[in-house]
């Protein structure tokens, strides 16, 4: 049994396959560095696909586990995969550093990404404190989607297989 209770997150209205991805500018995380950067950027020196993924707080189960399940998958050799998270510059570092993780994160204190794509969720008990829901986006070279993912539970996780499939990562 769960030691947590599974939160419906209810509907969102987020960027469906053929839509625009919202465009931002965020502080972009690696593990050398953090400088601002646009998606637009970041998509328009990608040779193929950019795979946008949000997790909550990167000091949260959830979060640990979707990196470390991508980061087992490769999914950096398909893809350019780019994460999207409410923590801080300094706490991303760090998870990118104590995972050694080969990805790089936007870094979102103030949710308004996830606002934007409308998959932020507030916290439950924590007035005014909001984080994304776990979601995957596959942007082409424009920024079009051409595949999504979003959960609609608090945790949910994808059928990694299936999600592979849906965003042509196989």
């Amino acid at each position: 049994m769960p030691e947590f209770d599974v939160v419906e997150l209810g509907p969102t209205d987020h960027p469906e396959p053929g839509e625009e991805a919202p465009e931002f500018t965020r502080p972009l995380v690696t593990d050398e560095f953090w400088e601002d950067r646009t998606l637009s950027e970041l998509v328009d020196e990608t040779d193929g696909r950019t795979i946008l993924v949000f997790t909550p707080m990167t000091g949260s189960f959830v979060a640990k586990y979707v990196w470390d399940e991508l980061a087992e998958r490769d999914w950096d050799d398909a893809a350019r995969v780019v994460g999207v998270t409410a923590s801080t510059p300094y706490g991303i570092k760090r998870f990118i550093e104590d995972n050694d993780y080969p990805f790089a994160f936007f870094t979102d204190p103030s949710n308004r990404v996830a606002e934007s794509y409308d998959i932020a969720h507030e916290l439950d008990g924590m007035t005014g404190l909001s984080e994304p829901r776990v979601a995957f986006f596959a942007l082409d070279a424009d920024r079009t989607v051409e595949g999504a993912w979003v959960a609609t539970d608090w945790p949910e996780f994808p059928d990694y297989d299936d999600l592979e499939s849906a965003l042509g990562l196989e």
